[in-house]
């Protein structure tokens, strides 16, 4: 009878102890305007776009083996992916990133789910697969953050969508929380429009309810181009738009590529004194070389003619093998991330002004501008924008329910085709709950087995 106990207990006993052991990277958590790992240390983002095949770059994990030599060489701790396969099997590359310290911000939607700037909606069809690929990536403890969007709104006149990306976002919160999983943020990526600035980013975190807002914002902007500064560049401008913004915002693409080579002298403002209190780090934009000459590595010439039709050639491209780094934009970026380490605060001295964080003011509509109410209520699944209808979710329209510096309107992204662990759990109550209730029944199951 003890022996058949003790056979009982022991897989318990192994899973309590796998349940302390198996998270080989702290997780991340939003927390005011900051992110953090769980021992409270802040996490600045030295990140690299990783859209390496058109479908999924997350499912080869030799291939991401590989990839991680080179972007561990640059200094990266994060990648940004903006398709996925919800339905494949991630673990080989997602384990090789997190033993290597490299976060995923991950994009919910598809290239047939996403939110259209001029006829904005959302839909259950929406829903669905936006939530199916956070429960695939929601059980990676190094999922740093995902995307309900990418670049929804390009134009001055494009505010009408901007309801509908923040409905996505109250709505895959409610789902992450309703499912139970850990307060992964949930965040949007925005183009680089001067005629939205500031309007857009202080809409998606002006809510009065917090479950109405943005976990995170972040904008894709590449106006630091060339032998430029702080100020010419415009990102003084950025920083003065950001100071006293309520929740973490980052550069989600940057990396100018006129004039050549790529310097990225900006990482030095950004991960810098001039921002870094405010800005929480940068993506660049991108890790394979393509036709817009943005790539820090390739893996080979292009291909054309019999070479063009082998299989991990893709849009002319081979996207498979040896990572050979781009001379000299590859130990530019090396260059410059290796000078650069911001310690920001600890999480036990931010905590108190974190929460004395005084909300931003919704912007007013204007006539030829901005045209979003402030006071309106969000779109509700299965709204559809309606263009002269009466006002109902705050863009001057109903939706009719159906199941200084420079800036870009179409950057870099856009222009492609189609498209040892911590202990101290911080910021996250059920997380710590289930944290110190493992130790526990791990103590008390080791106990058991001892005696038995």
């Amino acid at each position: 009878m003890f022996s058949s106990l003790a056979l009982s207990a022991a897989p318990l006993l192994l899973a309590g102890l796998h349940a302390v052991t198996v998270g080989a990277v702290p997780t991340i958590s939003a927390v005011g305007s900051k992110f953090f790992y769980e021992n409270g240390t802040q996490y600045y983002i030295k990140g690299i776009a990783y859209q390496l095949t058109p479908d999924d770059p997350l499912i080869d994990t030799a291939q991401c083996k590989r990839d991680i030599v080179r972007m561990s060489e640059l200094g990266a701790n994060a990648i940004r992916v903006y398709h996925v396969d919800a339905s494949a099997d991630h673990k080989g590359c997602m384990e090789a990133f997190a033993n290597a310290g490299i976060y995923l911000f991950v994009d919910l939607d598809t290239f047939t789910t996403q939110i259209e700037q001029d006829s904005p909606h959302w839909n259950e069809t929406q829903y669905n697969r936006f939530g199916a690929v956070l429960d695939e990536f929601q059980q990676y403890d190094n999922t740093a953050g995902v995307f309900v969007g990418n670049e929804v709104l390009t134009t001055a006149n494009g505010s009408i969508a901007a309801p509908y990306v923040l409905a996505a976002a109250r709505d895959m919160k409610a789902y992450r929380d309703k499912k139970g999983y850990r307060e992964i943020p949930v965040g949007y990526s925005a183009a680089d429009i001067a005629d939205l600035r500031p309007m857009l980013q202080n809409y998606m975190a002006c809510q009065e309810k917090a479950a109405d807002r943005l976990d995170f914002y972040s904008l894709n902007a590449y106006e630091w181009c060339g032998e430029s500064s702080y100020s010419v560049s415009g990102y003084s401008e950025l920083q003065k738009n950001a100071t006293g913004y309520p929740i973490p915002i980052f550069f989600s693409e940057t990396g100018c590529n006129t004039p050549a080579p790529r310097t990225f002298d900006d990482q030095a403002a950004i991960l810098g004194s001039e921002m870094d209190d405010t800005w929480s780090g940068a993506i660049i934009y991108e890790w394979i070389e393509e036709t817009n000459d943005y790539g820090l590595i390739s893996y080979g010439p292009s291909a054309t003619g019999a070479a063009a039709t082998k299989s991990n050639v893709e849009d002319g491209y081979t996207r498979a093998g040896t990572p050979i780094p781009i001379s000299p934009d590859f130990s530019n970026l090396k260059s410059q991330w290796a000078t650069l380490n911001p310690t920001g605060v600890a999480l036990s001295e931010y905590k108190a002004s974190a929460s004395s964080l005084s909300s931003i003011e919704c912007p007013a509509s204007t006539s030829g501008g901005w045209a979003v109410n402030p006071s309106a209520n969000l779109p509700t699944m299965g709204q559809t924008y309606t263009s002269g209808a009466a006002d109902s979710t705050g863009t001057g329209s109903s939706g009719s329910s159906s199941g200084t510096g420079t800036s870009s309107s179409a950057s870099a992204s856009s222009t492609k085709d189609n498209a040892g662990s911590a202990i101290v759990v911080a910021g996250n109550p059920v997380t710590e709950r289930l944290f110190v209730a493992s130790l526990a029944l791990s103590g008390a199951l080791g106990l058991v087995a001892f005696w038995l």
